[in-house]
């Protein structure tokens, strides 16, 4: 869409996905009940939306900082000790 509507060149556009081809991707193995039964509590405990909580939960879980604008996120992240960029 941003090609179509020239934001971006094609050229640009190419770049973009080889630079994502480069990118080791991991899935997660939390089934859906785990991570229900991690991410709904943080949620509630924090004041935050479920989709914000599960970037807390995982970043939480894989011990790594978490990068966020989300003054809330921010927030409820340092509360718990994940460090914010």
């Amino acid at each position: 869409m941003a090609e179509r509507c020239k934001r971006i060149t094609p050229a640009d556009a190419e770049a973009f996905f080889a630079m994502h081809r480069k990118l080791v991707i991991h899935t997660d193995s939390l089934t859906m009940e785990e991570y229900f039964a991690r991410v709904l509590p943080l949620a509630r405990g924090s004041g935050l939306s479920a989709y914000d909580a599960a970037y807390l939960e995982l970043a939480l879980r894989a011990k790594a900082p978490l990068a966020t604008f989300d003054r809330a996120l921010a927030r409820a992240a340092a509360e718990r000790g994940v460090r914010v960029l």
